[in-house]
């Protein structure tokens, strides 16, 4: 499971990083915080009174929301890029 997850993590920080041993770019933090997002959501439908987890997924929305926040403030189009990528924001 966890080597699993090793892979997945550096093929999304692959996909997403802007230059060359990029791993804290906010493409890649959004993408990596989506990740885990949407693993805890799969979680929390089998596990529906897990509150300590729902609170977890509550803090890296809110994470994940300031990152796009600053992602827009700095270059729209990365930020377009992002969520049309990740198909967040319909």
């Amino acid at each position: 499971m966890a080597a699993k997850m090793k892979e997945r993590k550096a093929e999304l920080i692959e996909k997403f990083a802007v230059h060359e041993g990029d791993t804290g770019s906010p493409e890649v933090q959004v993408a990596l915080l989506t990740e885990r997002i949407n693993h805890l959501a799969e979680h929390l439908r089998t596990h529906k009174k897990d509150h300590s987890s729902r609170r977890g997924l509550l803090k890296l929305v809110g994470q994940r929301s300031r990152q796009l926040k600053y992602l827009t403030k700095k270059d729209r189009n990365r930020y377009l890029a992002i969520i049309g990528s990740l198909g967040l924001r319909k």
